[in-house]
């Protein structure tokens, strides 16, 4: 075989070993991108190792019996040398860039990449409307929509519910959304032809989970394989574009499926400051795709940023005020997000919640922010109170001897007050009761089987305190009298009392799970007592107040 046979056989390898290392790692051909570096240090690493081996070998073999020549043995050396040079230079350079992108030598512009807007908690935050709360987090929806899907018996053996609930605002209700995703590589194998059908849609205020089958199927998602892998279908189509992390899952006010998928922008140096400069919408059905400069996103979209780039961003905005050794060694005037965030519905967009407070790890917050994550707007309001963390626990010692445990927080306006709504769950998973903790005064807790029984039982312990006078106070029945016979019973795991009047027929049911109710055990029969009570569903008379 000929030296330019072997050549060319040597140089189409290489030519598919790019290829295929390109088709599967995906990686942008752009210098803000570390994978492109990565890559072409790895590939003149790489042609180089294999030269200077070629030699190596050349040498080594028993037929040569001519010397080479000094002057093709300096040539040899100066193309290893080369080679070594080069990769020394572009390693060279990426480190630099890694090093003047970073916030060390940066740090007043990472501080001014978010704008921060002080604004008024009551007027911003409306209070609260029980069809636009978010009941579910998406460990609750994770378990509707696995219980929904097993019961689509055409689908169940074949599909399976994506774990990406994407929570978005629809028809101005707030819902999650996920497409499902083939079962296994042999299912994807004798699905693929007519695509994913159906997509999870779950109303997160209602808890009604639908399986929303389509007309045509799903041919572009994280699930499909080759081309049609939403992934490799963006690269092909935008090569030098680098995508964010996360791309979201979202329907439009039709419903048709579509992938949202930011693209990153970097404003300081070649790898720093990143934010969003573009987005592609790509319909999940048809592949088709539009380019959107990120001011110019529809309004039916709902998460172009996501919670984490958001909290990171407000993370330089709060640590960096005073230079990157501030942060580290004084911290002075040094802020930073709590450890969580969840997710609020205002004006029909998705706003990121998460309490703000001190570097230095106390308890409490100084205020807490809302993040738009579709415009990136970002207002901070002045709130001191508990950070979300110590109102978990004050809510889960209210109910210790059930076990349940708090999600993260909502933050609610509830008679003009900064609220913390969370939900208690069992050990497996299931919502049992609801709980709201005042910010300000997290000992102040309201629990209550329903969220209107809850905020009923907070707006109580409000008015008890002095804190606000509740329009709602003083609508309930009252009713007095002297107690003719008391029956504790256990209802779902909580305590009640019935309580029966004399002269009356009604039975009165008392929660003692209820904080502001518990001293109906200090009442006997014969006792005189004075109720204020509503009609519930079950014919029973829940007992509002202890007059």
């Amino acid at each position: 075989m000929s030296k330019a046979v072997k050549r060319i056989i040597i140089a189409a390898v290489l030519i598919v070993a790019v290829g295929i290392y390109y088709y599967v790692a995906l990686p942008a051909v752009n210098i803000h991108s570390v994978g492109f570096w990565q890559f072409l240090l790895f590939l003149i690493a790489v042609l180089t190792v294999l030269y200077v081996a070629a030699q190596i070998r050349k040498e080594t073999k028993k037929e040569m019996a001519v010397p080479v020549s000094p002057k093709e043995l300096i040539l040899r050396l100066k193309l290893a040398k080369a080679g070594i040079v080069l990769f020394a230079l572009v390693g060279i350079v990426f480190l630099a860039g890694a090093v003047l992108s970073s916030p060390i030598v940066n740090a007043s512009r990472y501080q001014k990449l978010l704008t921060v807007q002080n604004s008024d908690f009551s007027e911003d935050i409306k209070e609260v409307s029980y069809h636009t709360i978010p009941l579910l987090d998406k460990d609750s929806a994770e378990l509707l929509g696995n219980r929904k899907m097993g019961s689509m018996v055409d689908m169940v053996s074949q599909f399976e519910v994506s774990s990406e609930y994407t929570q978005i605002n629809y028809q101005d209700t707030p819902v999650r959304v996920a497409p499902l995703v083939y079962a296994s590589p042999i299912k994807w194998l004798t699905n693929q032809k007519n695509g994913i059908p159906a997509y999870i849609r779950i109303d997160m205020a209602t808890q009604n989970t639908e399986c929303v089958k389509l007309s045509e199927g799903i041919h572009y998602s994280e699930s499909e394989y080759f081309n049609h892998n939403i992934y490799r279908h963006l690269r092909f189509r935008y090569p030098t574009y680098i995508f964010d992390d996360q791309i979201f899952f979202e329907i439009n006010d039709e419903g048709t499926p579509y992938w949202v998928c930011p693209v990153k922008k970097f404003n300081i140096g070649l790898f720093g400051g990143q934010t969003i400069g573009k987005v592609i919408l790509c319909n999940a059905v048809s592949g088709a795709c539009e380019e959107y400069d990120v001011s110019d996103v529809p309004n039916w979209v709902d998460k172009v940023y996501s919670a984490e780039l958001l909290t990171g961003l407000y993370n330089y905005y709060g640590t960096l005020k005073h230079g990157f050794f501030n942060s580290i060694l004084g911290q002075k005037d040094c802020l930073q997000a709590t450890n969580g965030y969840n997710y609020i519905a205002l004006d029909d967009d998705v706003w990121v919640y998460t309490g703000i407070t001190s570097v230095s790890g106390d308890q409490s917050n100084v205020g807490f922010v809302l993040m738009n994550q579709r415009t990136m707007e970002t207002k901070f309001y002045t709130v001191e109170g508990a950070i979300e963390d110590s109102a978990m626990s004050s809510a889960e010692g209210q109910v210790q001897n059930l076990g349940y445990r708090a999600t993260f927080p909502l933050l609610l306006n509830i008679s003009g007050e900064p609220t913390y709504f969370m939900a208690l769950k069992d050990g497996a998973g299931l919502v049992k009761k609801y709980a709201m903790v005042n910010v300000q005064k997290y000992q102040w807790v309201a629990i209550g089987d329903t969220v209107q029984e809850c905020e009923k039982s907070y707006v109580r312990l409000l008015t008890t305190n002095g804190i606000t006078k509740s329009e709602s106070m003083g609508v309930f029945d009252k009713e007095e009298g002297k107690i003719a016979s008391v029956a504790p019973v256990v209802v779902e795991g909580n305590t009640h009392y019935y309580v029966c009047l004399e002269n009356s027929d009604k039975i009165f049911d008392v929660n003692v799970a209820d904080s502001t109710l518990v001293e109906i055990v200090k009442y006997a029969v014969g006792d005189q007592i004075a109720f204020e009570y509503e009609m519930a569903e079950n014919g029973l008379y829940t007992v509002m107040s202890i007059q």
